[in-house]
């Protein structure tokens, strides 16, 4: 299968870097390679550094990359520092991060990702490590509503996790489309009309496998850190938990002087690391959602290094 993705809020997350010619960028969530690119095209003696934890991806990107100033590394984008480190590269200019799942791991019914396509129940973005179907079989009934209720904001999460385990006792659950037929049946009628009764398990299993939101805390200082002074951290989210994260993140870089606001002067010295670049998160136009509907919930934050 092509690896096809169409990449989200594409012109506003280019602008958002301010591209130099001669800068060193890292696109640390490659896919498709469209906004890698994208960064490698407005390069002229720079160097973009393409990162994806996806062996298919990377593959794509080194393919698709090939006639640039570019470098593909396979490897999770919370590991960067290492990454760039073993390529003798101290600083950087500007680091992207486009978070989530992309379209080639949603419709590649075989990696197990969608609810739409019968296939085992897997979810691995790197192919490697414990797959959603050893979490569905293992864990806990209190492991699974946890899992369901923190990163799904699934409101029947004890239910779906109880029908799991009870119906696993009979016969392992392997597939996606068994795991879909288990939760829909924990749904009531009425509340089927929000969209597919699996769509939140199968968002929270897949946080779950890929650590999803562990890895964004664990790159997020580490990514500030490695740029240069006014370097740009740019990061495209999918859903309130990953947003969150990243705007209270930016909360903190921005934020100066700590001391009660009783004191006469500042005695803290505490200085405002960083600038947003805008005061919003960016969405989608409406002439991208007519065409990318998967661009619907995504949000653009962006900060620049002081």
């Amino acid at each position: 299968m092509e690896f096809k993705h169409i990449s989200v809020l594409l012109n506003e997350t280019i602008d958002s870097l301010n591209i130099k010619p001669d800068g060193i960028y890292i696109d640390g969530t490659a896919g498709g390679a469209g906004h890698s690119r994208e960064i490698a095209k407005r390069l002229s003696t720079g160097r973009l550094i393409a990162l994806d934890r996806d062996p298919d991806a990377v593959k794509t990107a080194t393919e698709r990359l090939k006639d640039y100033n570019a470098t593909v590394v396979q490897c999770n984008f919370a590991d960067m520092k290492q990454a760039i480190d073993s390529l003798g590269i101290d600083k950087v200019d500007g680091i992207l991060l486009d978070l989530g799942v992309s379209s080639y791991q949603l419709d590649n019914g075989e990696r197990g990702f969608s609810y739409k396509y019968e296939a085992p129940l897997d979810m691995r973005m790197s192919q490697n490590g414990i797959t959603a179907a050893d979490l569905i079989n293992t864990l806990s009934v209190d492991e699974l509503t946890k899992i369901f209720r923190d990163y799904g904001e699934e409101k029947f999460a004890y239910k779906i996790a109880n029908n799991i385990v009870r119906q696993r006792e009979i016969k392992k659950v392997e597939t996606t489309t068994q795991l879909a037929d288990i939760i829909a049946t924990c749904y009531p009628a009425a509340a089927r009309r929000d969209g597919n009764p699996a769509r939140k398990c199968f968002q929270a299993l897949r946080i779950a496998v890929n650590d999803e939101l562990g890895s964004l805390e664990r790159a997020l200082d580490m990514a500030f850190d490695m740029l240069n002074v006014g370097g740009v951290l740019s990061i495209i989210t999918f859903h309130s938990l990953e947003d969150r994260i990243v705007k209270q993140r930016f909360k903190e870089y921005c934020t100066g002087c700590i001391c009660p606001p009783d004191f006469p002067v500042c005695v803290c010295g505490k200085k405002p690391r960083g600038r947003l670049q805008f005061k919003k998160p960016v969405t989608a136009t409406e002439g991208e959602l007519a065409v990318n509907q998967r661009s619907r919930s995504a949000k653009l934050r962006a900060i620049v290094k002081l």
